[in-house]
């Protein structure tokens, strides 16, 4: 999938194209079921299969103090929006310029013009344009007048078994609970947090459980806890060490929250890879794929007592990852 940052990134030799935009906040199972109908259809009639995605979130510049927690950077979505088989996906970055855009400003500058549009794909809820004055009869209205088709998503393909639809609220609400089984199941894999390791107190090496710090960078923090999960090396960032283990993702029993029983303040997101001796991630980029959560964040009163639980902990995770 080729990726644009604007419209000037767009081939010229793109062809006629289907259209969808969105924010796509963790590409849930809803966002690919849409996605990949649109891709298949698309190719049917000879069109490429293109999305048009906003960064920052519109939320964001529009109500600044209260931005969304987004439940996946932009990275990680669009690896997620690739594996639906998009041809492209431009990154609009949204200003609050860009949103005085009237919606025929939009659609001719944006769809048509810049992306050769001669089907747009929206749903039945979909608002465009200044003041989000633009609605489905209006694209409609449009597409006529511009020469494409508008194409509404039944929202039927976009519901559950449970018969609720696939939501980035209902995966919020899933990780707000550490619910992170059922949020796999809404997103179609475990939820991902990214981080930058960096230095912490080394407490963990001296107890027996070197872990990997991390300040996070993207990724909907869950409730705080203890989760058996995934750490994935992305990028070694000129740590050799770390190089060697790009892309391999290590067995993890993973802790965020506050750590009350050493008294140590602020958040700590720390992975400890099991049966994994003497690896030196410092300064590397990892993913942390949540698979399960076990416990809350407590305060045990001794570093014995947390050695203890600390070992029930891993021991916990090797069976919910399946490990010998």
């Amino acid at each position: 999938m080729q990726i644009w940052r604007s419209l000037a990134d767009v081939p010229a030799d793109l062809g006629p194209t289907a259209v969808t935009l969105g924010n796509f906040d963790g590409v849930h199972r809803g966002h690919q079921a849409v996605l990949t109908r649109m891709v298949d259809d698309a190719r049917a009639a000879g069109l490429a299969p293109v999305a048009m995605t906003f960064e920052p979130h519109p939320k964001a510049v529009h109500d600044p103090e209260h931005p969304p927690e987004l439940i996946t950077g932009l990275h990680d979505k669009l690896d997620r929006l690739a594996a639906t088989g998009l041809a492209g996906t431009i990154v609009v970055d949204y200003t609050l310029e860009f949103a005085q855009q009237t919606p025929q400003e939009f659609v001719r500058r944006w769809l048509v013009d810049g992306l050769g549009a001669r089907e747009v794909v929206i749903g039945a809820d979909t608002k465009f344009g200044r003041g989000n004055a633009g609605d489905v009869a209006t694209m409609q209205a449009l597409g006529t007048a511009m020469g494409f088709e508008t194409t509404v998503v039944d929202d039927a393909c976009a519901v559950s078994e449970s018969g609720r639809r696939w939501s980035s609220t209902w995966v919020r609400e899933l990780l707000e609970d550490g619910r992170m089984l059922d949020a796999a199941d809404v997103l179609g894999r475990p939820h991902r947090v990214r981080g930058i390791v960096v230095d912490g107190d080394k407490l963990g090496r001296q107890i027996g459980f070197p872990t990997a710090n991390l300040e996070p960078t993207a990724g909907m923090i869950p409730r705080h806890g203890v989760f058996a999960g995934r750490m994935t090396v992305l990028d070694a960032r000129d740590n050799e060490r770390a190089a060697a283990l790009v892309g391999q993702p290590m067995d993890t029993a993973i802790s965020i929250g506050f750590n009350y029983t050493v008294g140590v303040e602020g958040l700590r997101i720390e992975g400890f890879a099991i049966d994994r001796e003497g690896i030196d991630l410092y300064g590397a980029e990892v993913s942390l794929d949540l698979v399960q959560w076990r416990r809350p964040m407590l305060d045990f009163g001794s570093l014995d007592a947390l050695i203890e639980a600390l070992n029930a902990d891993v021991a916990w995770c090797r069976d919910v990852l399946q490990l010998d």
